[in-house]
């Protein structure tokens, strides 16, 4: 087996990116211009929906979508302890209580007995993961949601009108995936993905969010309200103040500056471009790591399934009869051995910042097995074949 160095995730750039990028840069529009919104149109049609916004993280998505819902101090908002801390830190960013659900056992989803048990007259929303580009339940979700209707406080205009708990997905990694016939982006009240380097789709940074439409909710309002809370307020963008003599604003509110820039947007644009082919290639390693572990005593998340097609975007595997230190060494083995191997997620409440809030990772057992034997494989378009079953043999070496 001759050694190779397999890096866990590089973004996938070709000279059709870099081509579109020197263009912007030549154009002399490097901020938020003409390829954002041509981004965010392709990202709409891409999602099967009326609008997009993109903006400079899918965190700054999640954020402002809260502030648009009008969720702040008294308000609760539910996630699932087995995610990143961007699920959670928005909820603390606007002021509300977070709210945190275990996940089912064995299971990378949150537990919907559970989510339906918190749901309180102060719940406002609840923020799904699709962790590792596979779809959550939504129909179970917005079950539960409905039944819950006769609790729900509208607080704002918009909340008035979805009239129950909002729905907005995490989806920083699910661009692209399917469930039940529907795209993500098109299921969920409100969908954020990430647009990050290690992202499927990458714009460096960056991230988009969309939406469904809503009764009595005009599209264009609604973009316009992003947009005046994603930079600072204004009521004109630098576009807008382009034409001529145009320079007059106004700023309606001290608000918040996370624009996405044009350079990002022509990295996104290509991306978009090669997305269908990217998806496919995702698609022949993840099949090939299945093949390749078919024997071995390991328990791999699905991405494929009859009313399902995920993004690819991890390849979430745990390890039979180990435990955390066991899985942390065969990690170092395998670096040892030229690849590098991640760990998706570590629970939020074994993290200092929400200890310190008060959650204890005992009050979330399943989280705290999924995460005792797991071990993410390097899973992007740059491996080739030959490198996907070095990979493979690695990985059985070292778990002996």
């Amino acid at each position: 087996m001759k050694s190779m160095h397999i890096a866990f995730s590089p973004p996938d750039i070709t000279e059709e990116e870099i081509a579109e990028v020197v263009d912007t840069l030549k154009s002399g529009w490097i901020t938020t211009g003409p390829k954002t919104k041509k981004f965010e149109h392709k990202i709409a049609e891409f999602c099967r929906t009326s609008k997009a916004v993109c903006l400079n993280s899918a965190t700054a998505c999640a954020e402002m979508t809260l502030r648009v819902l009008g969720i702040g101090p008294g308000d609760e908002v539910i996630t699932s302890a087995y995610t990143y801390s961007a699920s959670a830190s928005v909820v603390c960013h606007v002021g509300a209580k977070l709210i945190l659900v275990d996940t089912q056992k064995d299971s990378y989803e949150m537990d919907y007995r559970q989510l339906e048990d918190v749901i309180t007259e102060k719940t406002k929303a609840i923020i799904p993961v699709d962790i590792a580009g596979v779809m959550c339940d939504y129909d179970k979700i917005y079950e539960i949601v409905n039944k819950k209707k006769n609790l729900f406080r509208a607080n704002n205009e918009i909340q008035k009108k979805i009239g129950r708990v909002v729905i907005v997905a995490d989806a920083a990694h699910a661009i692209g995936a399917v469930r039940n016939g529907k795209r993500c982006g098109e299921v969920a009240d409100f969908t954020t993905f990430s647009f990050h380097a290690v992202k499927n789709l990458t714009t460096a940074e960056g991230g988009a969010v969309v939406w469904k439409d809503i009764e009595n909710v005009d599209n264009e309002a609604l973009y316009k309200e992003f947009m005046l809370l994603s930079l600072h307020g204004q009521s004109k963008d630098a576009l807008a103040k382009t034409q001529l003599g145009a320079w007059e604003y106004d700023i309606v509110s001290p608000y918040y500056k996370c624009n996405m820039t044009d350079i990002m947007a022509s990295l996104g644009l290509v991306q978009l471009r090669r997305y269908p082919e990217i998806l496919g290639r995702r698609k022949e390693i993840i099949e090939r790591y299945n093949k390749g572990l078919e024997n071995v005593p390991v328990a791999v998340l699905p991405h494929y399934g009859p009313n399902f097609s995920s993004s690819g975007h991890l390849y979430l595997v745990r390890i039979q009869g180990k435990n955390r230190d066991e899985c942390n060494k065969i990690i170092i083995k395998m670096a040892e051995e030229g690849v590098a191997a991640n760990v998706h997620y570590k629970p939020l409440p074994l993290l200092t910042a929400y200890r310190e809030l008060g959650f204890n990772i005992k009050d979330y057992p399943n989280s705290r097995d999924l995460f005792n034997n797991a071990i993410t494989l390097p899973l992007h378009t740059k491996l080739t074949n030959e490198e996907v079953e070095y990979v493979i043999e690695v990985f059985k070496k070292c778990i002996g």
